[in-house]
Parts: structure tokens; sequence; C-alpha cells
């Protein structure tokens, strides 16, 4: 997999970008030592592939099941809030 990265430091091919190898550079904005400033690269970087810890067949079973379903959702009325106060504060 690959992605690319802009940069205003100068690498070369086969170095090492955001921990990944370049394969490709390509200069977006020449440098102008004169005004001193730096050019603009990208480089198309080689990523590492990701890594996805798969979870125990458990673990995604209880979670499931823990968790309450969107249709069951209900706000809670003034009477069972039992007395509580929602204070509001002012704005600026």
């Amino acid at each position: 997999m690959t992605k690319t990265v802009r940069s205003r430091f100068n690498h070369e091919v086969g170095e090492s970008v955001e921990g990944c190898k370049i394969l490709e550079k390509r200069i977006v904005a020449q440098p102008d030592p004169i005004e001193r400033r730096r050019g603009i690269y990208d480089y198309l970087v080689e990523m590492p592939p990701a890594i996805v810890k798969a979870r125990p067949a458990r673990e995604a079973a209880s979670a499931r099941e823990t968790a309450p379903a969107l249709e069951s959702f209900t706000r809670s009325t003034p009477d069972q809030m039992r007395g509580r106060v929602i204070r509001r504060i002012p704005s600026r």
C-alpha cells in the first residue's frame, strides 16, 4: 500500500520518511536560496500493512449483549430525574 507525503525537507529515493520507505520523489516548488526559502517535495512512500488484532469470539459476543439497542433508548422524564436540577449557564 502506498501514500503521498508532502515535506519541506529534501530526501532521496530509498530513504525513510515518517517511518515509510520513499519510492518516488516529485518537486512541487523549487528551493530558493536567495530568498532563503525551502523547497516543497511530494514523496510516494510504501506503507507497512496495518496490524489488526482480532477480538476473541467471546469478547465480541459479550460486547453485543451489553450494548443497548438503539431503539430501546428513551429520554428521562422529570419524575425519573427525582429532583435533580439542570442549571443553564447564561450566554455572555
